[in-house]
């Protein structure tokens, strides 16, 4: 987490892999305490109605990883691809290298 915080809806991080690594440590979390293991679900809570359209939004992140949003996935089997695919949703794009996100990813 970065330091200094200009936005107070988000936490802001100092390097892209820490950022990857607190979403890494997220999905761990919602596969391990909440059971969720498929993209709907994952989605669901990470990025809820009340603030997104979730339905498109695991629509995306499932065609990414070539699932159906409520197919059962190893979410850490799949965590390289589901965080490429949800930075992807979120920016429009995906600005980092695989290398990038298994450092974030190992980080967690």
């Amino acid at each position: 987490m970065s330091a200094v915080q200009t936005d107070s809806a988000f936490v802001q991080f100092d390097t892209p892999e820490a950022g990857i690594r607190a979403l890494s440590k997220l999905l761990d979390n919602y596969a391990r305490i909440y059971g969720l293991n498929t993209v709907r679900g994952l989605i669901a809570r990470y990025a809820p109605a009340s603030e997104n359209n979730t339905a498109a939004y695991a629509g995306a992140v499932a065609s990414a990883l070539g699932v159906s949003p409520d197919e059962a996935i190893d979410v850490q089997a799949r965590k390289t691809d589901l965080i490429a695919a949800i930075i992807k949703h979120e920016n429009g794009l995906n600005p980092y290298s695989v290398a990038t996100i298994k450092t974030g990813v190992s980080m967690a």
